[in-house]
């Protein structure tokens, strides 16, 4: 299950992506923007565990990644997949990087997301 540093060095390693942080009031949001347009194709958020309804206190590392399946990996049973949080729920999803997905199958989105954001 990778986390927000691993889950950062392989964007760069594979795509050459360098996180931006856009949001003064929000230090540990980070942006995965493609380099030449600049478009997202990922944002890393931490959030309040209560706003995914995940027990336990304090905050969790999330990923949203734009995909053409959002509803059937909704239904599928992967673990820490949600309804995309703040991001259109059609067609993204929101992961939470401690939920047991492993790193293949959240490698494997992220390469979906900047697939369809090119």
């Amino acid at each position: 299950m990778a986390h927000r540093e691993s889950l950062l060095a392989w964007v760069q390693a594979t795509y050459g992506t360098l996180p931006v942080y856009p949001w003064r009031q929000y230090p540990a949001y980070a942006v995965l923007r493609h380099a030449g347009h600049g478009k997202w194709y990922g944002l890393i958020m931490d959030l309040p565990r209560e706003r995914l309804n995940l027990p336990g206190t304090g905050r969790v590392d999330v990923v949203n990644l734009k995909t053409s399946c959002a509803a059937g990996l909704l239904v599928s049973g992967l673990p820490g997949v949600f309804p995309a949080y703040h991001m259109n729920k059609q067609h993204w999803i929101t992961l939470a990087l401690e939920g047991g997905l492993p790193d293949a199958e959240l490698y494997g989105l992220v390469a979906e997301s900047y697939a369809l954001t090119r």
